[in-house]
């Protein structure tokens, strides 16, 4: 039997009362804590030469940022670990309508206050969010939620497919006004993973994934979405068509990518950093990696993001009733597809979505975020200790 198969055969809880609290999983604890220290480690290295630069001086800058949100995320990580999960079967809607209030704002800022410019960041003062961030968050609540609600009946079209569809359909329009195409396909990639692992008949799945796809496109059209997309799309294929504005990015982490050779130049002694490639502390820091630790420490990394996922989906497996299932692996597919995106993007194996690199990206709020679905997983894992699925 397949983990999808044995993923849905789990059955929703029928005891709603906080259960006892067992061990969190510390193997997971573990891999949370050297990925976090790994990331900070390599943004400082990525970051400094940039920060110096642009932030008066201040070499730190990004990095006590960084760190403070750390410890912060690290704080909220534990407390959630002793909350029951089953908390947020009360909180799915109101965390989704807060969700759909900050899309719908940050639509409104682009067409009034930035006249029209690409807008997917809300700022309000020293702190800035994307809502797409909580967008995902909101996608794998609910859907858990409502994979619960209707599980007897996630065979049908009625009860399986039309309820996510419309959920998921309203999240994408309003991500596409931004627009924000990556993180739209994201989400889209979580719901429907998520809908499989509740027991969504895949013929009607793969039905409604069609008429979804027409809608898309006819979106794209309608509000010029896919000029943009087409824009990334023909740069990808030739960075060199124009290497001094479009390709420039892309071109410079192949560059980095390329002298960092098999074992790398050194943690620090990153060249491209010194203002060659845009972005290095952020969507690009991968391309600093491969350029200060080869090949062979780049490959390491990825092993250690395979081994974390792998863990999330063990806890995922082994949690005490559906609700768990479905948000632990949500959480570890939403994980899992951010840091494939973003190590094919700088490996030019797709083109430039945007997707930051999970630990590793500059980012407080999104580094909290992070830290809090984690929390959420290695409470989901207190449970799994005391009662296995049969």
């Amino acid at each position: 039997m397949s983990s999808a198969s044995k993923l849905s055969k789990i059955k929703p809880s029928k005891n709603s009362s906080r259960p006892k609290q067992g061990r969190i999983d510390m193997f997971y604890l573990v891999f949370i804590l050297i990925l976090l220290i790994v990331g900070l480690v390599m943004l400082f290295s990525a970051s400094y030469v940039y920060s110096y630069y642009y932030e008066k001086g201040d070499s730190f800058w990004y990095i006590r940022r960084q760190a403070i949100f750390a410890v912060l995320g690290v704080i909220a990580m534990f407390v959630v670990s002793r909350f029951d999960y089953h908390i947020f079967h009360w909180l799915a809607v109101p965390i989704m309508v807060f969700t759909v209030g900050l899309l719908v704002f940050t639509v409104i800022l682009r067409y009034t206050i930035y006249s029209g410019r690409i807008t997917r960041w809300i700022r309000l003062g020293f702190i800035q969010f994307q809502p797409s961030e909580i967008a995902k968050f909101a996608v794998i609540i609910l859907f858990s939620q409502m994979a619960c609600m209707y599980h007897k009946d996630m065979k049908t079209f009625k009860k399986g497919i039309l309820p996510f569809a419309a959920v998921l359909g309203m999240i994408c329009v309003l991500m596409l006004l931004e627009p924000h195409m990556s993180g739209t396909i994201l989400i889209v990639l979580i719901g429907a993973s998520l809908m499989l692992i509740g027991g969504s008949n895949f013929k009607f799945f793969a039905v409604a994934g069609g008429i979804g796809s027409a809608a898309l496109l006819a979106v794209l059209l309608l509000f010029d979405g896919l000029t943009y997309a087409k824009q990334r799309l023909v740069f990808y294929i030739d960075p060199f068509a124009d290497p001094k504005n479009q390709g420039y990015q892309i071109i410079q982490s192949m560059y980095a990518i390329a002298s960092g050779g098999l074992l790398g130049k050194g943690l620090g002694n990153s060249r491209q950093k010194f203002l060659y490639l845009p972005e290095p502390q952020n969507d690009f820091i991968f391309a600093i990696v491969c350029e200060e630790l080869g090949m062979v420490g780049a490959v390491l990394i990825i092993v250690l993001f395979m081994v974390f996922i792998w863990r999330g989906l063990h806890i995922a497996l082994h949690a005490k009733d559906l609700f768990g299932t479905m948000i632990a692996a949500g959480i570890t597919i939403q994980f899992g597809l951010q840091a494939m995106f973003n190590m094919m993007v700088v490996t030019k194996t797709i083109p430039n979505t945007g997707i930051s690199l999970p630990f590793f990206s500059y980012g407080g709020t999104a580094l909290m975020m992070l830290l809090g679905e984690m929390g959420i997983v290695l409470n989901i894992s207190r449970s799994s200790t005391l009662e296995k699925p049969s």
